[in-house]
């Protein structure tokens, strides 16, 4: 009986968060809860429905992981709900399922990121497990090796996996020694040697609240939040240890193609050179014209011409990835290896046409209606408005930019585009990575 109680909860929460959808219908307001001890959140009140998301981060992910700890900060986010507090792993899980909450981490290269999700019933015992999990993380010696075993699965699965190969190789031609360009997810070796005394450096390292970032979505109101951020969240050291400074990041200057030959009947190829950070001035220009060339929300100029009319791929992406230190303009497409030179020679092209001309009217409007279209996609309940939030903190958006973001889109102009198409898309300073037994490569 009582893992049919167990399931009934899980349904209602997972129903919950599936029919949460405020902001697909009307609009919501933002709000900003500073608590008695002065940790900040961003609020969005939700009361139809009986749940609380609640979406937080911290800066340092696992581009801090230390030199020869590659995936530290990864092994962490698996090992916060094995046990805390006074509770063994299996009294911890237990209490959690019995609870039904959901709780998950990730360590992002420069954000590591915390979702939970609770039934308003089970707020005030859910935030207890949660504030353990992040305050006194437990790092026994059993659970440590389920989840090594786990991660050497993963380690293991991602060597094999011709994107991963692809997308590893690109990102160490273009940053080669940068923090960016390790195995997030660490080694076989690394996380082999991997200690509770590793995870507890990382866990201090990461874990503190000027780092802090929170959104909250639900059934909750400030006045109730204040009070539960300081419950969950107060325990944490108000700053992190020092730690060295991570090097300035300084892209390598293509052209560079490296070939990493696997017997597979196709060829994955990863291309793309330097590009520009979120903070940038005319980042929004630049999304546009992004999108026009390579988004994967429309027949772009790369789909056009490479699929559509030439039938060489499934699909094909190329965009912009901001992150702290850098960003990238990078793209993937799949194609058998007879015609790998040939995409990428097409793909080439396109990029060069499209820097020396631009888009047409036609394509901008088709663009502008596209992503001011599909935005309220991204809050699609309680947890994604929860999501989104906190990627706003993170980029330093405002806490009004929900209500600007479309406005910023829709004023973009043709010159602007054009533009940032001359500035940014640089086709013979692609680095290029394929897996596979490519024929015709330049």
């Amino acid at each position: 009986m009582l893992l049919r109680i167990r399931s009934i909860a899980g349904l209602l929460l997972a129903a919950c968060l599936a029919l949460a959808l405020p902001a697909a219908a009307r609009a919501f307001t933002i709000q900003e809860v500073t608590s008695p001890g002065g940790i900040t959140a961003w609020l969005v009140e939700e009361k139809a429905i009986p749940l609380m998301a609640m979406n937080f981060s911290f800066r340092g992910g696992s581009a801090q992981d230390p030199e020869g700890k590659d995936g530290v900060s990864t092994f962490l986010t698996g090992m916060l709900d094995e046990g805390a507090g006074d509770m063994l792993s299996e009294d911890f899980q237990k209490k959690k399922e019995e609870l039904a909450f959901r709780m998950s981490f990730d360590a992002g290269y420069d954000f590591f990121e915390g979702s939970f999700q609770t039934l308003s019933k089970n707020r005030a015992q859910s935030l207890d497990l949660l504030r353990l999990a992040i305050t006194a993380p437990r790092f026994d010696p059993e659970p440590l090796e389920r989840m090594r075993r786990q991660f050497l699965v993963s380690v293991r699965d991602t060597k094999q996996d011709p994107q991963s190969i692809a997308w590893q190789a690109w990102s160490e031609k273009l940053l080669p020694g940068d923090p960016y360009a390790r195995r997030s997810g660490g080694t076989e070796e690394t996380m082999q040697a991997m200690t509770a005394e590793d995870l507890r450096a990382a866990h201090r390292r990461v874990f503190n609240r000027q780092d802090l970032q929170v959104a909250v979505v639900g059934d909750i109101t400030a006045a109730e939040l204040g009070p539960l951020l300081d419950k969950v969240f107060g325990g944490l050291p108000e700053k992190a240890p020092p730690q060295p400074a991570l090097p300035p990041a300084r892209p390598e200057m293509g052209p560079g193609l490296n070939v990493i030959g696997r017997d597979m009947p196709q060829s994955v190829i990863v291309f793309g050179h330097e590009g520009i950070l979120r903070s940038d001035p005319d980042f929004i220009p630049a999304f546009v014209m992004a999108e026009i060339l390579g988004g994967g929300g429309l027949n772009s100029r790369l789909t056009e011409e490479i699929r559509e009319k030439r039938g060489l791929t499934y699909g094909v992406s190329f965009g912009l990835m901001p992150y702290e230190r850098t960003g990238f303009y990078a793209g993937v497409l799949q194609t058998s290896n007879k015609t790998a030179g040939e995409a990428l020679e097409v793909a080439r092209q396109v990029i060069a046409e499209y820097a020396a001309e631009g888009p047409t009217e036609a394509e901008l409007d088709e663009a502008k209606t596209y992503l001011t279209g599909s935005y309220g996609l991204r809050f699609s309940s309680n947890a994604a408005i929860a999501g989104q939030l906190l990627g706003m903190q993170q980029q330093n958006l405002g806490i009004d930019y929900v209500e600007k973001r479309n406005a910023l889109v829709a004023a973009v102009t043709l010159d602007q585009v054009k533009a940032q198409a001359k500035r940014l898309l640089h086709p013979g300073r692609l680095i290029v990575s394929v897996v596979g037994r490519p024929e015709g490569l330049k």
